[in-house]
């Protein structure tokens, strides 16, 4: 890929995103990100789909949750944490 200060690969990308998500990332490095993500569509597709689930999850704070169904939702999460 050549020169690996100027290169980013998928890895790097993943490690990244977070902070890219967020517009916490440094200048230099979200531009080198971008610029991966102008070639790489799997990349592309994931931090679209990380985007999608970091705003769903911002929207899910908002969101208060009926009693019962809290209770059932902390029995399941419980029982498949066991089942693994």
């Amino acid at each position: 890929m050549g020169d690996s200060s100027h290169d980013i690969g998928c890895r790097e990308c993943m490690d990244l995103l977070s902070d890219y998500v967020d517009g916490a990332l440094p200048r230099e490095q979200a531009e080198l990100l971008e610029w991966h993500l102008e070639g790489c569509a799997p990349c592309v597709a994931f931090v679209n789909t990380y985007k999608g689930t970091v705003d769903a999850a911002r929207r899910l704070r908002e969101t208060t949750l009926p009693p019962e169904l809290r209770d059932k939702l902390i029995a399941f999460l419980q029982r498949s944490n066991v089942r693994r």
